[in-house]
């Protein structure tokens, strides 16, 4: 494709559809790339958003429809593709994906996270078979059973309050003795009368035939192993960048997050990264949006001096 554009946004979740709408106030030639039909990101799995200003329980889905609509509106250029490799260096990037390739003055990173792995036994066997990392999208195949959530944090304790409306009874396994979830979310957590925590343990294993029946609970304090009975056991023990794609080429933390402050500025001139996908304190949607309009506003000026 010989077009060479102002921007290349790669993610459509709240970063990159945030950049999209402030690219276009911007007058910039941009084009998104998304690797799904659905643009979202993680919110797209998300039952329900109470902390987004302005929209208290708005779905996660309804959200993204909202801001992607919002972007089209705009007159964002949207693209389905597998970005595969990026050369940075120099005023002109390019963005080789499955099907073409794409030239712009700057790249915006907003690929987001996925799902962190446990790692043990029966994890990969059963995924799709009672284990899940989305009890929004899978939630309805166990109403009436007995499940089990992995995590502390705020995405485990939602995962778990949501499943208590459907299923039979809920484990919440945490290998501390404290929560780190929001103090609203444990209080709705603690008021739910089928939910069970079982404090200062981890998963050691997940088994079954076809379908997870238990899991192996072992508190980490006095190494007593139990056979839990479980039909499902939902993962919630936090995120990974999807940075693989630069890893060779920008400098990242040791978690392999992008080394960028709140100005989305990385280690290579005219490439910026916003949303999950760089260091930073707080992961949310409304600060992965601030992160969009932010890169913009930095992008702009860098266009300015080239």
């Amino acid at each position: 494709m010989n077009k060479i554009y102002d921007l290349i946004i790669i993610g459509s979740g709240p970063a990159g559809l945030s950049a999209a709408i402030y690219a276009q106030r911007a007058k910039l030639s941009t084009i998104i790339i998304e690797a799904n039909y659905i643009s979202g990101g993680q919110i797209v799995d998300t039952y329900e958003v109470d902390n987004y200003p302005g929209l208290p329980g708005i779905s996660g889905m309804d959200l993204s429809t909202t801001l992607r609509e919002h972007a089209e509106k705009m007159g964002s250029e949207f693209v389905t593709d597998e970005v595969r490799s990026l050369l940075l260096e120099g005023k002109v990037k390019t963005v080789v994906t499955k099907n073409t390739k794409y030239q712009a003055k700057t790249v915006l990173l907003a690929t987001g996270a996925k799902h962190r792995k446990l790692g043990v036994l029966g994890e990969e066997k059963f995924t799709g078979s009672g284990v899940s990392y989305c009890a929004t999208c899978d939630g309805a195949f166990f109403k009436d059973k007995t499940v089990a959530v992995v995590g502390g944090g705020d995405v485990a304790v939602e995962d778990a309050i949501f499943l208590a409306r459907i299923c039979e009874k809920v484990y919440l396994i945490h290998r501390r003795d404290e929560l780190r979830a929001a103090k609203i979310l444990q209080d709705n957590l603690f008021a739910q009368k089928n939910i069970e925590i079982i404090w200062d343990s981890v998963v050691n294993r997940i088994d079954g035939d076809f379908q997870v029946k238990s899991i192996l609970v072992e508190n980490v304090k006095t190494k007593e192993i139990h056979d839990l009975k479980v039909s499902g056991c939902f993962i919630a023990v936090g995120i990974v960048p999807n940075s693989d794609l630069v890893k060779d080429q920008l400098k990242l933390d040791q978690g392999g997050y992008i080394e960028a402050e709140e100005d989305g500025v990385t280690s290579i001139p005219g490439v910026f990264a916003a949303g999950d996908v760089r260091t930073k304190l707080l992961r949310q949607i409304i600060t992965a949006a601030s992160d969009g309009a932010n890169c913009i506003t930095s992008l702009q000026n860098y266009l300015l001096r080239e």
